[in-house]
């Protein structure tokens, strides 16, 4: 894994921690560096990722995604984030409800929660802490790759699975079981 230097970015005032929309005017400007984005390797079976310096001592990471891969139910713990397409299409399924944040294993969701963004290239989203979802590039014979940043850098993540309504909490992975 590598780190590659942080694209140029304007975050807030100098001592204050990166917001949404100053995460997403960074990825937004690190997927237009055609260059960057041609440099990451592409597996055709795993996703690949590279490490990236992010605005205001944030996370970022520039991620290649094969045909029909995914990332699961997830959330990004107390971190907010924002991520964009680059090249290719993304899908993004998530929760519109306010998830308890701890001491649960189990929930029965409510209907009318589900949430579905396709991603193009050039489009994205910032979102805020606890946000549940999964991403996946549905094309069965093209890559995609994406920008992803958060603030602070990921303390967690939480995988969940999902049958219907049930979610259920699976695993709390950590830095280190990535990095």
């Amino acid at each position: 894994m590598s780190v590659f230097p942080s694209a140029t970015s304007s975050v807030s005032p100098a001592g204050s921690a990166p917001t949404q929309a100053d995460l997403y005017d960074f990825v937004r400007r690190t997927a237009a560096d055609t260059e960057l984005i041609d440099s990451l390797p592409l597996d055709p079976e795993g996703r690949t990722w590279v490490r990236l310096e992010g605005p205001g001592g944030s996370e970022a990471w520039l991620i290649g995604w094969p045909p029909g891969t995914g990332t699961g139910w997830h959330d990004h713990a107390d971190s907010v984030g924002a991520f964009l397409t680059a090249s290719g299409e993304l899908k993004e399924n998530s929760l519109a409800a306010r998830l308890p944040t701890d001491g649960w294993r189990t929930l029965e969701l409510t209907e009318d929660v589900d949430r579905e963004r396709r991603l193009p290239a050039g489009r994205g989203r910032a979102f805020g802490r606890h946000h549940v979802h999964e991403v996946l590039n549905e094309s069965p014979d093209r890559h995609a790759i994406s920008v992803h940043a958060y603030y602070p850098p990921l303390p967690q993540i939480r995988r969940y699975s999902r049958s219907g309504p049930v979610l259920r909490l699976e695993q709390v992975e950590r830095p280190e079981d990535w990095q």
